[in-house]
């Protein structure tokens, strides 16, 4: 049987390419408030499993409930530091905020 001598091509990225953990977590995005720029990432229902207290209505967020989680994306301590203080926050709150 004849064997090619062609260069094979290479694939193009395909889906299975694409980064699991981002579509299973969410994406990280930055959204301007009134109170400057924040680094926001939705949390599904599957990845909730804590309890955290949402800083925009003092309720919990309980395990299995969506959310977002948001820390600053300006801020002036750095960004360890920034990342040390980020919130859970319910969907609607930090919405209106």
């Amino acid at each position: 049987m004849p064997r090619s001598n062609r260069p094979r091509r290479k694939r193009a990225a395909g889906p299975e390419d694409v980064d699991l953990s981002r579509a299973l977590f969410g994406y990280l995005r930055q959204e301007s408030k009134r109170d400057g720029l924040w680094n926001v990432q939705p949390v599904a229902v599957t990845s909730a499993v804590k309890t955290y207290t949402c800083p925009g209505c003092g309720l919990e967020v309980g395990p299995g409930a969506a959310h977002v989680v948001a820390w600053r994306a300006d801020g002036l301590m750095g960004e360890a530091d920034d990342l040390a203080a980020r919130r859970h926050w319910h969907s609607h709150c930090w919405k209106i905020k």
